[in-house]
């Protein structure tokens, strides 16, 4: 489990194709802190550790299955994409935001970004099975950010990005016609299939 909050920002050091892809990530954690197995939510994917070296800087390796390429933003990354790392979270730690599987349940596309004072508003579109659980005031994570929705309409949802969180995670790299990982409230998904029995 996660929080949708960053803690560091990795980048893409290596892809390799081996049956499943092979991913190394750099990264600025001290891996000796790391074990194997353990799971880093990269870009809100929740992968696990299969090595970890600190040759040429701290990396660690992850091997990532067709479906987790098939159903995230996975398939467009390269070499030295910049990423949003959590590592998992511990007993005893801070919940700041909310409740992240690292499962993400699709892709949204940025379709506008408008400058509100120092803030953006972002404005996403989301895979129409997914929109009926987003809701105004409530929680999502977009590559792996836990992040409150404004508005919804339709599809579209927006969700306003504070200069602190553009300058600690990807967001202030973001672009009109990228793809972003998108994790549904955990609680959203449970009321709908509760709703289903009413």
């Amino acid at each position: 489990m996660f929080t949708g909050i960053v803690s560091d920002l990795g980048a893409v050091r290596a892809l390799e194709k081996k049956g499943d892809l092979r991913a190394r990530i750099g990264t600025s954690y001290d891996v000796n802190g790391i074990d194997l197995g353990a799971s880093i939510a990269c870009d809100g994917v929740c992968l696990t550790v299969v090595s970890m070296g600190s040759d040429g800087g701290n990396w660690f390796d992850v091997e990532i299955s067709a479906e987790s390429v098939n159903l995230t933003n996975i398939s467009g990354w390269d070499v030295g994409r910049t990423l949003n790392l959590e590592r998992a979270l511990r007993l005893g730690d801070e919940l700041g935001g909310h409740i992240v599987s690292g499962h993400v349940d699709g892709v949204a596309e940025i379709i506008n970004m408008t400058d509100e004072g120092d803030s953006t508003r972002f404005v996403f579109r989301a895979p129409k099975a997914l929109a009926k659980f987003i809701a105004p005031k409530g929680s999502v994570a977009l590559n792996g950010t836990s992040l409150t929705v404004n508005a919804v309409d339709g599809c579209d949802f927006g969700v306003n990005i504070i200069p602190h969180t553009k300058e600690v995670t990807t967001w202030g790299k973001s672009q009109v016609g990228d793809f972003v990982n998108l994790e549904i409230d955990t609680m959203a998904r449970y009321v709908a299939r509760l709703r289903e029995f009413d």
